[in-house]
């Protein structure tokens, strides 16, 4: 098998994987409240969380083209998918969005960056969300989340505090998890960096890295060649640290439109 369709293939199957047991998790809400330890509830939030940021993945990987390399319109309907269960986002406006960060990386017009007078990460946080959050938006995830509560509360007696759990903080968390291993620690040092990215990579192991934020944090590696999928970025920061492989300006995708 070349490497094309070996590389459609696993993009494809985690994206499955990940959507799958994202939806899975779901059923979360539907946990007795009283009879189940605290512990397990925090790890179930945790997960969920977790699962909630690979969500986001898929649909990066989808802007880019890498997630079923070759097919425009199935990355489009794939990464639309992903954005919308993440937290009913758009997809045009993120594309567009994360076209501009990869174009102009930690200038005025990259929407992603802080505002260039310090790097107060409370700020940028508020700035990063702000960019993805609209009123429509917001509207819609408000609309969902009514609903799930009003179908679990058919069964558990505590559907608000479920919707708090399961729903309001793993998306909290994820947004959390995202900005901080995949813009603020990478991207702190922005135009002050003499690295054309201007953006560099966490000195993580690679399992650390994957439970840290799904290899997000070779960032350096990913504006390098954003054509390659999540999984595949170890690699590449590891022949790059060994250099069997040297970096280099690779063309980047349009995801502007």
């Amino acid at each position: 098998m070349d490497g094309k369709p070996q590389s459609t293939l696993w993009g494809l199957w985690l994206a499955v994987v990940i959507i799958t047991a994202w939806a899975a998790s779901g059923f979360l809400w539907l946990l007795p409240g009283s009879d189940v330890p605290a512990v397990l509830i925090a790890l179930a939030v945790l997960l969920r969380a977790y699962l909630q940021t690979g969500l986001f993945i898929v649909a990066h990987d989808a802007m880019h083209g890498s997630l079923i390399p070759g097919s425009r319109r199935w990355n489009d309907r794939v990464g639309r998918l992903a954005l919308w269960l993440y937290a009913c986002l758009p997809w045009q406006v993120c594309r567009r969005n994360h076209g501009r960060h990869h174009r102009e990386p930690a200038s005025p017009r990259d929407p992603d960056h802080h505002d260039g007078h310090g790097v107060n990460g409370l700020a940028w946080y508020g700035r990063f969300m702000a960019t993805y959050l609209s009123p429509v938006q917001l509207t819609c995830l408000l609309a969902c989340w009514v609903v799930a509560t009003l179908l679990a509360g058919a069964i558990t007696p505590q559907p608000l505090v479920h919707l708090l759990l399961f729903g309001v903080l793993p998306l909290w968390l994820s947004s959390l998890q995202l900005f901080v291993f995949g813009t603020y620690l990478p991207h702190r040092h922005g135009a002050a960096s003499d690295d054309w990215h201007h953006a560099i990579s966490l000195p993580l192991p690679s399992l650390v890295s994957l439970l840290a934020c799904y290899h997000f944090g070779y960032h350096w590696e990913h504006h390098d060649a954003p054509n390659l999928p999540w999984f595949a970025l170890p690699e590449r920061h590891r022949q790059i640290t060994n250099r069997v492989l040297l970096p280099e300006r690779l063309a980047l995708p349009d995801v502007s439109r």
